[in-house]
């Protein structure tokens, strides 16, 4: 069974933190860029941060940018997204997504040709 599977969501107060993890099962993510998406409710999903395959490159939407860290550990088939000083604006379903690549390229924090979809785990910011 192939499949991405979030953890670490959880209630937190604003200004906390909390490690948001992606693991892949069934598949190693070494060839994959992973993107980060979250949905609020009554909201579209947006994108967060994205990773390239082997992590040269990094990008971050502007609402989390200084914040959130996104980061890999190919070894452990995982790839963490590092979430400070929260906001209630932050509360979403946090979900990762994979797509396959052939070489190492610049990632995109898009929607198009995923290959893989979590399931999301959802994080609420509230005091």
């Amino acid at each position: 069974q192939l499949q991405l599977v979030e953890s670490g969501g959880g209630l937190v107060q604003p200004g906390g933190s909390l490690r948001l993890s992606c693991a892949a099962s069934g598949f190693t993510l070494d060839h994959y860029a992973i993107v980060w998406f979250r949905q609020a409710p009554g909201k579209e999903r947006e994108g967060v941060s994205c990773i390239s395959a082997m992590g040269t490159s990094t990008n971050y939407a502007d609402s989390v940018k200084g914040r959130f860290t996104i980061s890999r550990d190919n070894a452990k088939n995982t790839v963490y997204l590092q979430m400070n000083s929260l906001k209630p604006e932050d509360t979403a379903k946090y979900y990762c997504a994979a797509v396959r690549v052939w070489v190492e390229v610049m990632c995109k924090i898009a929607e198009n040709g995923m290959d893989y979809w979590g399931e999301g785990t959802l994080v609420t910011v509230s005091s």
